[in-house]
Formats: structure tokens, sequence, C-alpha cells
């Protein structure tokens, strides 16, 4: 069975991250996928760019198909290093900058989150308003 969180835990997280965007002045598409990367919830702010919608929901996928916070992969995707030319792969989904984060469970990986709308830096703090939210829920 693929472990997933629930659409009521995801609008929460998605209610989380929008009241930082919302904060920041700054629209975007918040995605919440279960743990292979599969939709379970997706909310595109007014304002917000069509092109995030796909890159949002990429960002949720690429944490769990690789299981790791996507700016992590941006240094070893460089010119030289292991995984250059990363992002090419799987039909285009891998993102290797910031704002798609994997939700852990007891140690599993049951969830994901990815934003999309600003500069990077910014789709990091409201995705990581969506993490902090459900750090809350799982203690």
């Amino acid at each position: 069975m693929v472990d997933s969180i629930s659409l009521e835990t995801a609008t929460e997280l998605i209610a989380a991250a929008e009241a930082k965007a919302e904060e920041i002045a700054n629209p975007m598409v918040i995605t919440v996928a279960n743990s292979e990367g599969n939709l379970v919830a997706q909310h595109r702010m007014d304002g917000a760019w069509l092109a995030s919608v796909s890159i949002s929901r990429n960002k949720a996928y690429t944490s769990a198909a690789l299981e790791t916070p996507t700016h992590e992969l941006a240094e070893p995707s460089e010119p030289g290093n292991s995984l250059y030319g990363l992002q090419t792969t799987d039909e285009g989904r891998i993102v290797i900058f910031g704002g798609g984060y994997p939700l852990e469970r007891d140690g599993d990986i049951v969830g994901t989150i990815g934003v999309s709308g600003g500069a990077v830096s910014q789709d990091r703090d409201v995705a990581e308003a969506g993490v902090e939210r459900w750090n809350e829920l799982t203690e």
C-alpha cells in the first residue's frame, strides 16, 4: 500500500503555506503529493503563474522520487558533478532547485509538498511553512 496523507491534512498544509505566501505578498501554487509523488491536492492562488502549476507538482514529485528536498539537488547537478544532467531525466519531471520537501512520519516519507511562484528563496519559505504545519500535526 502506498503511504499517503489524507486530503484533510493536505488542505491544512496548503492553508499554512498559503498564509506564508500572503504574508510575503507573493501568489503561489502549492502541491501536496503522496509518497510516490502522485497528487493529493493542489491550490493555485489568485495571480499565481500558470507555469507554477506543473513546476510545483514536479517539485513534489521530485521530493518523493529522490527522497530529498529539491534544493539539495542543485550542487550535485552542476556540470562536472555526479548528478549533472539529472533535471533532463524522468521525462523532464525532476526539479533541481528549491521548493520541494518530503513529509516524514516515523522515518518514512508519507507525502511531499512542492511550491512554485516566486524566487527560489520565497518558494522554500512558503513550502517550509507547510512542513512546519506537518511537523505540528505529527508531534
